[in-house]
């Protein structure tokens, strides 16, 4: 037997045309795919990009491929799926490294993110350390140094809508026309995290929000800006392929019982209407 787990992500810090093509530092927080390989028969009701991901390693190890059929995957998650917050990522990637310890098989960073995006467009929630990657393509992988220590509002909406889905929406036009903007946020990133700047990341991210509203609008954006003034919050961050948003602030410092009134009185939860206090953590696949 054979476990590992991967981390949610609250969207994307930022996501946008950066150093060349579309790029995303994504925002993971405290809520985990758990994801357990023995021997055994396939489930039936297993996840079947989880399958894809046994199936392609046995590929690249040159393993024969009757062997996924011994092979059972038992997955614990209650991370909202088709919403922005990397639950296939989590899948996929827990997936792989529970996978290679099962089968006593090397796999290295690169290699994970490789067999990832072969599978879909993937976060960058498996990197130790807030990362700008490639989710397309694999081929940029920048991890920053440090970790600012912030809180995340998560505000869920019902709305869902797939990678696949917003990969189709026509938006390379309008990303390269704010790269400028995009490029600044990155700096901004790895500027926070040298110096452990949560309201610095909070402007990156934010900024990045405001960019992301041309392609992908969430409702009442402007009412959200307001709360993250009027509360001092940090900024707020989104799925810019998703329906989630993330208000980011310190727990200790900011006043969330407020926050929580403010989104009821402003009817914002017709909207949200679920909502999760969660710490950002590094990210990282962690076998168990």
């Amino acid at each position: 037997m054979a476990q590992a787990q991967c981390p949610a992500s609250c969207g994307e810090i930022i996501q946008g045309w950066i150093l060349g093509s579309e790029k995303l530092v994504s925002c993971p927080v405290n809520w985990y795919s758990h994801v357990e390989i023995t021997t055994g028969a396939p489930r039936g009701d297993e996840r079947p990009l989880m399958r894809a991901m046994v199936n392609q390693l046995l590929a690249y190890w040159q393993l024969p491929p009757r062997l996924t059929q011994t092979i059972r995957i038992d997955c614990y998650s209650t991370i909202p799926v088709a919403k922005g917050m990397a639950s296939s990522t989590a899948d996929i990637a827990a997936t792989a490294v529970a996978t290679a310890r099962y089968l006593e098989q090397a796999l290295n960073i690169n290699e994970l993110a490789t067999l990832c995006v072969g599978l879909e467009p993937t976060d960058s929630t498996f990197f130790r350390g807030l990362t700008l990657f490639d989710h397309q393509t694999a081929s940029t992988q920048i991890t920053c140094k440090g970790l600012p220590q912030l809180d995340v509002l998560l505000l869920e909406s019902p709305l869902t809508l797939t990678t696949a889905a917003y990969h189709r929406l026509p938006r390379q036009q309008w990303l390269k026309e704010h790269a400028p903007v995009l490029e600044s946020a990155w700096r901004k990133v790895q500027q926070a995290c040298a110096d452990g700047n949560a309201a610095l990341l909070g402007e990156a991210a934010t900024m990045s929000a405001v960019v992301s509203q041309k392609v992908l609008a969430k409702p009442e954006f402007s009412a959200l800006l307001g709360l993250v003034e009027r509360y001092g919050l940090y900024g707020l961050t989104v799925a810019h392929s998703g329906s989630v948003v993330g208000l980011l602030l310190d727990c200790a410092k900011h006043d969330v019982d407020g926050v929580r009134g403010q989104l009821n009185a402003q009817k914002l939860q017709a909207h949200w209407p679920k909502s999760y206090l969660l710490n950002m953590v590094a990210g990282g696949v962690e076998e168990r």
